[in-house]
């Protein structure tokens, strides 16, 4: 990343509304409730973003808006240096190549009725255009990478498989698409603690081998402390604090960047932890 370099992926002073259900009729204004509120963020190719908060902070908002799957009320999502909601036809099929996501759900993403094999081999004949035999065969390779046999896994069908495992398939399913960016949104959150860490490992493999960009959504500041280049902090739909992962884990400067390292688990059991008042104001 050099600085002329433009940004694989940008979000531009976006906001995101949502009508409050129930508000609103014939001689009332509906009520509006502000999720995102001008955000800006820069993805480079090859690097890692971690946007951290707790659950209702608006970082799964702001990634599908990145995604271009929820439109901003306000602000633009630019794929390199293009409005997404300009792009059409080919522009648009290639945004949705390079740009792909792995869901928290590890169950609900994957068809109940597909096999992992052809869950896979979706996106090779949609977005690479690959005969019945080629993807077959990248089908495997694929799985092979994430660790997963493919003699074992192939035919299998989701509910078969662990969380730990249907995450993997989730994982070969975005790289399917050759992409340069997967939008990771709380990946490890419902994972034992042990199948994190491989998750993650599996993870940090990829972007070394393939040069691959991360947006990694997440609560829990200490699972992106090892794979994060640059955090956001986001609370109640603002961005309070940014900056390089050594920064905000060895400087946090704001009040509730503090609370949630605080509040995050440590190796030691001869530390106390520190509960996080979600209560309070930062």
């Amino acid at each position: 990343m050099t600085p002329d370099t433009p940004p694989l992926l940008a979000a531009c002073a976006v906001s995101r509304r949502f009508p409050i259900r129930g508000s609103g009729g014939l001689l009332r204004r509906t009520a509006y409730q502000l999720a995102v509120d001008q955000v800006s963020i820069a993805l480079y190719a090859g690097e890692v973003v971690a946007v951290v908060g707790e659950s209702g902070s608006g970082k799964t908002t702001l990634g599908r808006m990145l995604l271009g799957l929820t439109a901003p009320s306000a602000g633009s999502v630019q794929y390199k240096g293009a409005d997404i909601s300009r792009l059409h036809g080919d522009d648009w099929q290639r945004f949705r190549r390079d740009v792909q996501v792995v869901f928290q759900d590890t169950g609900g993403s994957l068809n109940p009725r597909h096999s992992i094999g052809d869950s896979i081999a979706l996106p090779l004949c949609y977005n690479l255009a690959m005969d019945a035999k080629a993807a077959a065969s990248e089908v495997d390779r694929l799985l092979d990478q994430v660790g997963l046999a493919p003699n074992n896994f192939r035919h299998r069908l989701p509910h078969e498989l662990s969380g730990g495992q249907r995450q993997r398939v989730g994982i070969a399913r975005a790289l399917a698409s050759r992409p340069a960016l997967i939008v990771a949104d709380e990946p490890v959150s419902a994972l034992d603690v042990s199948v994190r860490a491989q998750i993650l490992r599996l993870m940090a493999d990829l972007r070394q081998e393939q040069q691959l960009a991360y947006l990694f959504i997440s609560h829990d500041l200490g699972v992106v402390r090892a794979l994060a280049d640059r955090v956001l902090v986001m609370y109640q739909g603002r961005v309070v604090e940014a900056g390089s992962a050594d920064e905000i884990f060895n400087h946090p400067a704001h009040e509730y960047t503090q609370r949630l390292l605080a509040a995050t688990p440590v190796p030691d059991p001869a530390q106390p932890l520190q509960a996080l008042p979600l209560d309070s104001q930062p």
